[in-house]
């Protein structure tokens, strides 16, 4: 057995030295062939430092452009800065930029392409139809730009504007003859002065909206958004805005020459628009409060239609306010020039469409009338036993309102389990209801957005707009801008990041768009408008001071011509105001080269997230130019 032991151990330390000389071999081979590599390069191998350019041949972004093959470098750094960011991007070629646009004939310093008053003779007077949108065909659009007026200037700065504004930027006296007697408008020197009067509120705006006040609730901020439907010169909705309550005004474009682009020079919301066979375009329970002082909409004809429609956009719980004929008629008519009994049965005609629509009659004092919506409709389907007409509408989509025939039907509300209930959820009151979780949204009515995206996304704009105004030193000057579109608005998120600012935002949701978001933008306490961007908007031009456009052109990619929108954003964009466009580098390079054709100042900047990020930002400013003078033009 101790022969075995020894014989054991005697080999198993053969095996060890053996093994310890292998590596150590090893070892040496190593490294006689690392230092044989290391020496056609004559370099020192303390110093040597690795790259990806000794390595890999660098490649330039033309593939055209052949590179010689790599000369090895003794010191060679790692590069990790971009090659690509905006201020880097080659522009297009000459041959592949757009011409400048001319300028139109100084007759069309008005437009509306969409109301224009020779077209709209061509169609049906009946309902009005005539006054509608009605847009040109493609091959009758203008490929021009609009000119300004000559002597237009900046407007006043809000809230000076509410009261002035420049008569060479609006150069129509004809408001201030019509209307002497009633306070609307009066021509003073080089300016138009707006007292706040109106038909029916000669002591002025300020006090009727006072005497709204004492009948229904206008400052505890559960009325928010208002509608004034054949406004004038908007000076109802000029004077909510000082209590917090954010109006869009509308009028048709009329005998009354001038009343919208009037309102939108005082620096207030305003749409042209009508209530004739389409919807307004407006989702449904998009209003607080909606409003007709002697608007001449005939409200007890067509079986009602016309209050059909405003019961749609109304809120659950919302007030309509009607003065001027034929409230309160016992005491005007003589004055009115109609007989006691054709506007007696003119407000019996109202009264009874108003309760076919289960609206309750608040209280009628003086010369006001106020009606509220219920809160939603269980006790109205079963009061459909007795006012058979407006039926309830069937599978129909009350939030569609582009291009949409009004419906003779009751849009119903969603449904509530109990009759207390506010249908669709209630609002918080205003300022809270700007952050506050949408109904539409807590509800998941809105396909693929949530609370958090919600928060998320609120949060996102708030660094956004601060970035934005670090770039554009007009939009952080306070009061430089008053007028604002956001031409794709989605959750409004750009809008309330502005709301301590002294503007306004009107919010856009393309109809092209996949998801409709408006809903929500009005529960929210902002305001907002459907539109087509492949058509004209429905407003004059040189209306806004400032435009967002976030994502538009790769939205109407193959839709329309990036050339038509650009057009239409020159024609609606004030002399000196910006743009901020912000898209896909590749096309906002193609913007930009039409941009140039436009004769707008512009830039590329990277996206806030850094030169990385594919998506950039582009602003522009539009150039002061006017007509020429009248005795240059004749020379």
């Amino acid at each position: 057995m101790a022969i075995c032991a020894n014989l054991s151990h005697t080999l198993t330390s053969k095996f060890k030295k053996a093994n310890l000389y292998y590596v150590a071999a090893t070892v040496v081979l190593c490294c006689t062939f690392y230092v044989i590599g290391l020496w056609p390069q004559g370099g020192d191998v303390t110093t040597i430092q690795l790259s990806s350019t000794a390595i890999l041949p660098t490649l330039p972004c033309n593939p055209s452009i052949k590179t010689p093959n790599p000369t090895p470098s003794s010191s060679i750094s790692i590069d990790f800065t971009a090659h690509h960011t905006a201020d880097s991007l080659t522009a297009l070629s000459p041959s592949a930029r757009v011409n400048h646009f001319p300028s139109c004939n100084p007759e069309f310093s008005e437009y509306t392409p969409c109301e224009d008053s020779k077209r709209s003779l061509k169609f049906d007077r009946n309902m009005l139809i005539y006054r509608e949108r009605h847009c040109p065909e493609k091959n009758e659009l203008l490929k021009c730009r609009i000119p300004a007026p000559f002597g237009y200037k900046p407007p006043f700065r809000w809230p000076e504007s509410r009261a002035s504004v420049w008569y060479a930027n609006v150069p129509h006296k004809h408001l201030t003859i019509e209307k002497a007697g009633q306070n609307w408008v009066r021509f003073k020197g080089d300016r138009f002065v707006f007292p706040g009067g109106g038909t029916m509120f000669p002591r002025g705006a300020d006090a009727y909206i006072d005497d709204i006040g004492k009948l229904i609730k206008l400052k505890d901020g559960s009325i928010r958004t208002a509608i004034d439907t054949g406004c004038g010169v908007a000076s109802w909705g000029a004077y909510l805005l000082s209590r917090d309550i954010l109006p869009i005004s509308f009028a048709p474009k009329d005998t009354h020459e001038a009343q919208v682009q009037f309102a939108l020079e005082r620096g207030v919301p305003a749409l042209i628009g009508i209530l004739a066979t389409n919807r307004l375009p407006y989702p449904a329970r998009a209003f607080d409060m909606a409003h007709c002082s002697r608007c001449l909409i005939p409200w007890g004809k067509y079986d009602g239609l016309y209050l059909i429609e405003v019961d749609r956009i109304l809120r659950p719980g919302g007030y309509w306010i009607l003065s001027g004929p034929p409230i309160n008629w016992e005491d005007h008519w003589r004055g009115w020039n109609r007989t006691a009994d054709d506007l007696k049965a003119e407000q019996d005609q109202i009264e009874s469409v108003a309760r076919s629509l289960c609206w309750k009659k608040v209280i009628q004092r003086g010369d006001l009338a106020i009606w509220q919506k219920p809160t939603n409709h269980m006790h109205c389907k079963i009061n459909r036993k007795v006012f058979r007409k407006p039926p309830f509408c069937q599978e129909q989509d009350p939030d569609k309102a582009w291009y949409t025939k009004i419906d003779a039907c009751l849009s119903p509300l969603p449904e509530v389990s109990n009759v207390r209930d506010v249908a669709g959820g209630p609002l918080v009151n205003w300022p809270e209801r700007l952050t506050a979780v949408p109904p539409r949204i807590a509800s998941a009515s809105i396909e693929g957005v949530t609370a958090e995206g919600f928060s998320k996304d609120t949060e996102l704009w708030k660094k956004r707009v601060t970035h934005y105004k670090a770039l554009d030193g007009q939009l952080a000057e306070r009061g430089r801008y008053r007028n604002i579109l956001d031409m794709n608005a989605w959750l409004g998120g750009f809008a309330a990041a502005l709301v301590d600012d002294p503007v306004w935002v009107m919010n856009v949701v393309p109809a092209e768009a996949e998801v409709n978001t408006l809903g929500v933008i009005y529960e929210r306490g902002l305001i907002g408008t459907y539109q087509s961007w492949c058509k004209a908007m429905s407003t004059y031009p040189r209306t806004y001071d400032f435009i967002h456009a976030d994502s538009v052109f790769t939205l109407y990619q193959d839709r329309c011509e990036i050339e038509d929108i650009l057009l239409e954003m020159d024609r609606v964009l004030r002399p000196q105001g910006s743009v901020i466009f912000r898209d896909d580098v590749d096309v906002l390079v193609n913007v930009k080269s039409i941009v140039d054709g436009l004769q707008w100042d512009s830039r590329m900047v990277d996206h806030e997230g850094g030169p990385h990020v594919r998506e950039k930002l582009l602003i522009a400013t539009k150039q002061y130019w006017t007509v020429p003078a009248p005795d240059q033009d004749k020379q």
